[in-house]
């Protein structure tokens, strides 16, 4: 499980993976309540190459077809599924 520190850690690097996904995003709004679609403008491709992306850095697979809906959820199944 990731602590508070760590997890910030974990945001940042989250957030740099879909600012190489989706550059034009303007990133000073985005928080752990931001939703995937709505807020951050992803759709599905965006959110497989997110997904792909994830599972190589954080080295894990996904497990099923998860279904995000905010930065939160995402945070959350990289804490329960990484030793980080």
């Amino acid at each position: 499980m990731i602590y508070a520190m760590q997890r910030e850690t974990v945001f940042e690097e989250l957030k740099e993976i879909i600012k190489q996904i989706k550059p034009s995003l303007d990133f000073s709004n985005v928080n752990e309540d931001s939703q995937l679609v709505r807020d951050l403008g992803l759709d599905s491709l965006t959110i497989l190459l997110l997904s792909l992306a994830i599972e190589t850095k954080f080295g894990f697979k996904f497990e099923g077809n998860p279904k995000f809906l905010t930065v939160r959820e995402v945070l959350d199944y990289i804490a329960a599924n990484t030793t980080r």
